[in-house]
C-alpha cells in the first residue's frame, strides 16, 4: 500500500525478510489506540468530519476483535491495519486517518505504549518478589547462617540480613524502573517522518488522551531515539543479575553438601536416569535467561550506536529484544516470589555451619579494642588463636586457658581477660552485640524489616497511581470513541 513511489511490489522472499508483523502482534493494541486519539485529535481541529470521524473509530474499533496474525502483503501491523480500515470503509475517508503522521512517529508511540505497561506490571511483580524476601525475613530474625566473601565463611550472620540484602537490591531495580516510566511516558506522536507537518495538529491533545505526560518535543528526537528502551532494558537486565544470584545462592545452598534450604518439588526436576535427583532447573534456567536478557541489550546498543540521524529500519530489529526481556522477567519475578513463599529452611544445618568457623574471631577483635588494644594487634593475637583452634579442631571457645598461653605473647594481653573474653563470646552474643547501622545484629533486623515493609506499601501506592491514571485516560478515550460512533 505504501510502494506508489516504487511501482512494484515486494516479491515473497523479499516481503518475509523486511515484515515486522510476526513482533508487531506485541503492539497491534497499542497501534488501534493510538490511531484512535490521533484522529479524534484531527476531528477536534478540524481536520475530519463529524461523518468521517465516525467511520474511521468504527474501522479501528472493529479491528479490537480480529487476530492480525493472519498472512499479508502489509510489511508492517501500521500498514496492515490502515488497509485493513480502508478495506472496511474506503479510501476516501479510510484514507484520511493517516494525515500528520508517519510510520516512525507511530511505531515509538506503540513501544512507548507497550514499555509504559509492562514497567508497571514488572515494578508489580518486583513488590511481590521484595514483599516474600521481607516476609520471609521477618520469619528468620533469630535464624542463624555464616555470611560468605570468597565463597568463604567470613561472620556470623542472620538470614533475614541475607534476605535483606536482595530485597535492597531489588528496590534500587524497582526505582530504575519506577524514574524510567516518567522518560518512558511522553508522545513522540505528531512528529512525522522526522520534520513534523504543516497540518494544525494539537499534540498534547493525542498524548493526553492515551495517559501520555507531555511530548518528546524535537521531531527528529522523537523519531529517531530509542534511548528510553535502551534504559528500560539495561534496567531490566540488572534486575536479571540480582535474580540470577539469588538463583546461584539457593541452587548452592540446596545441594546435600550445604542443606541450608529445600525448594519445593515445583521449582526442581528429576534426573532422567537417577531417582534419587531433584535439580534446582527452575533457578538454574533464570542464570541462563539472565544472559539471553543481558544479550539482547548489547543487540539494541550494537544496533543504535551505529545509526545515523533519522529512522532507519535498522530500528525494527531491537523492537522483539524488548518484547523478549518482557516475559522473561515477568515470568522470572513469578517465579522467584513463589519460590520463596515455598521455601523450606533448614535453621539446624546453618547453625552448625556458622559454628563450624570460627565466626567469632572477628568480635572478639574488637572485643580487645574496646580494651584499648590497637586493632592491628588485636587482629594479630585473634588470629593466632583462630590458627590454634584450626590446628586442634576445637572451636575457640573450647579452647583451654593452657593452649592459649601458648599463643600469647607475654605482655601482650591479659591472660585472664582474653579467657573471659574467649567464654563470653558465643554467635548469639555476637550478634545481639553487633549494633552498626545496616548490620546482621538482631536490633537492626527487626528496623530494617518494619522499615522494608512500609517501603513496599509505599511504591505499591505510587505503582498503582500510575496503573490508575493510564487507565483513566484510556477509559475517557473509549467513551469518546463510543461517543462519535453512535
Amino acid at each position: 500500500m505504501y510502494r506508489a513511489r516504487l511501482g512494484k511490489n515486494l516479491e515473497k522472499v523479499t516481503l518475509d525478510y523486511v515484515s515486522s508483523i510476526d513482533d508487531d502482534v506485541e503492539i497491534a493494541h497499542y497501534d488501534i489506540l493510538g490511531s484512535q486519539a490521533h484522529a479524534i485529535m484531527l476531528y477536534e481541529n478540524k481536520i475530519l468530519t463529524k461523518n468521517e470521524i465516525k467511520k474511521i473509530l468504527k474501522g479501528l474499533e472493529s479491528l479490537k476483535k480480529v487476530k492480525l496474525t493472519k498472512k499479508t502483503d502489509s510489511e508492517d501491523i501500521h500498514e496492515l491495519i490502515e488497509s485493513l480500515v480502508i478495506k472496511k470503509i474506503g479510501i476516501d475517508v479510510g484514507g484520511k486517518m493517516h494525515t500528520a503522521r508517519s510510520r516512525n512517529d507511530q511505531v515509538a508511540l506503540d513501544i512507548r505504549m507497550k514499555i509504559r505497561d509492562d514497567i508497571n506490571i514488572v515494578c508489580q511483580c518486583l513488590l511481590d518478589t521484595i514483599k516474600a524476601l521481607v516476609v520471609l525475613a521477618k520469619k528468620h530474625q533469630d535464624t542463624i547462617v555464616p555470611l560468605y566473601t570468597h565463597l568463604q565463611q567470613a561472620q556470623v550472620g542472620l538470614f533475614s540480613h541475607y534476605l535483606l540484602s536482595y530485597a535492597d537490591a531489588l528496590f534500587r531495580d524497582l526505582d530504575r524502573l519506577y524514574v524510567t516510566y516518567g522518560r518512558v511516558n511522553e508522545n513522540p506522536l505528531g512528529a512525522g517522518p522526522i520534520g513534523g507537518t504543516s497540518i494544525p495538529i494539537d499534540r498534547l491533545s493525542t498524548g493526553k488522551m492515551l495517559g501520555l505526560k507531555g511530548v518528546v518535543e524535537n521531531s527528529i528526537d522523537a523519531t529517531t531515539t530509542r534511548d528510553s528502551a535502551v534504559e528500560y532494558i539495561a534496567a531490566i537486565a540488572i534486575l536479571m543479575t540480582n535474580l540470577s544470584r539469588v538463583s546461584k545462592d539457593f541452587s548452592i545452598w540446596s545441594t546435600s553438601e550445604f542443606s541450608f534450604l529445600e525448594l519445593s518439588d515445583e521449582f526442581t526436576s528429576p534426573s532422567s536416569v537417577m531417582p534419587q535427583k531433584k535439580n534446582p532447573d527452575i533457578l538454574e534456567l533464570t542464570r541462563g535467561k539472565t544472559s539471553h536478557v543481558i544479550g539482547n541489550l548489547t543487540s539494541m546498543l550494537s544496533t543504535i550506536q551505529g545509526l545515523p540521524s533519522g529512522y532507519s529500519r535498522d530500528l525494527q530489529q531491537i523492537n522483539p529484544a524488548i518484547w523478549s526481556a518482557s516475559k522473561v522477567v515477568i515470568s522470572a519475578l513469578l517465579i522467584m516470589e513463589s519460590m520463596l513463599k515455598t521455601v523450606v529452611i533448614n535453621k539446624k544445618n546453618m547453625k552448625r555451619a556458622a559454628e563450624d568457623g570460627h565466626l567469632i574471631a572477628l568480635d572478639l577483635a574488637e572485643k580487645l579494642v574496646h580494651n584499648d588494644i590497637p586493632f592491628r594487634k588485636a587482629h594479630q593475637i585473634i588470629g593466632r588463636i583462630v590458627k590454634l583452634a584450626h590446628i586442634s579442631g576445637k572451636p575457640i571457645s573450647k579452647l583451654s586457658e593452657s593452649e592459649v598461653k601458648k599463643v600469647v605473647k607475654n605482655k601482650e594481653v591479659s591472660l585472664k581477660l582474653l579467657m573471659k573474653l574467649i567464654r563470653s563470646t558465643t554467635l548469639t552474643s555476637s550478634l545481639h552485640e553487633r549494633k552498626s547501622q545496616g548490620s546482621s545484629g538482631i536490633s537492626e533486623q527487626k528496623r530494617m524489616t518494619a522499615h522494608r515493609m512500609k517501603k513496599i506499601e509505599k511504591y505499591q501506592t505510587g505503582v498503582k497511581t500510575r496503573s490508575d491514571a493510564v487507565q483513566y485516560s484510556l477509559n475517557q478515550l473509549d467513551k469518546k470513541v463510543k461517543k462519535l460512533t453512535r
